[in-house]
């Protein structure tokens, strides 16, 4: 289940129930591949799941974009909800660094109604990024968290101006509320540069969202 009103403070034994219940269902597909995730990957809970898929889901769908990139795929459950809602001939570049995920991730595409609209790229997003053609509409930040500056620098020059990109993870278990952070904790030392960095960028407009793990919605000027 996702942790969507984690920081609303609502504590309801019943509140799961109730959002899902008042929640467009998941698709078959995306079931079966949250299950299999479970089943067969390892760390399976960096996957999402179908709050935070339908919330990427409603995204594109308002934000009507022709050209998404996501740095992130892991097995490509964000990356199939996404294209469930982006327009027929739209594209989405998903990149994982993991060559390992290359043979799951492309399984589950194979099967999805929206696959020619996905383009796998294997690799390092940072040398990936630079070779793509094209602006963005939106852009969807869930790679390395210890490189989200590097990300964020890499996809703002590809994103149009009015464009969005969201950062995931940028409350992190709420570890950046804390003034003690080891100095072998890059993760939370990374998410908090981030968090930091976007504050004081005078190229865009930001909304940190505590949804979730924390969003960070970004608006390029």
């Amino acid at each position: 289940m996702s942790n969507f009103y984690k920081y609303t403070g609502i504590t309801h034994p019943n509140l799961d129930q109730y959002v899902l219940d008042h929640t467009t269902p998941e698709s078959q597909l995306l079931s079966s591949l949250f299950r299999d995730t479970y089943v067969r990957v390892h760390h399976p809970r960096r996957t999402s799941d179908h709050l935070t898929g339908k919330f990427l889901e409603m995204i594109c769908r308002m934000v009507n974009p022709a050209k998404v990139l996501e740095i992130g795929t892991f097995t490509g459950y964000g990356a199939l909800a996404m294209a469930a809602g982006m327009p027929e001939h739209a594209e989405l570049h998903t990149i994982e660094i993991n060559d390992e995920m290359e043979p799951f991730i492309s399984k589950w595409i194979s099967q999805s109604p929206d696959r020619q609209k996905i383009h796998l790229h294997i690799g390092d997003a940072l040398r990936i990024i630079p070779t793509l053609d094209g602006n963005f509409d939106l852009v969807f930040i869930d790679g390395e968290k210890n490189q989200y500056i590097d990300y964020y620098e890499a996809a703002l020059e590809k994103t149009r101006p009015g464009g969005f990109l969201i950062a995931d993870n940028t409350l992190w278990n709420g570890k950046v509320l804390e003034t003690e952070i080891p100095e072998s904790d890059h993760f939370t030392r990374g998410v908090m540069r981030f968090n930091d960095f976007i504050q004081s960028d005078e190229r865009v407009e930001n909304l940190l969202l505590p949804a979730f793990d924390g969003m960070m919605i970004i608006r390029k000027i």
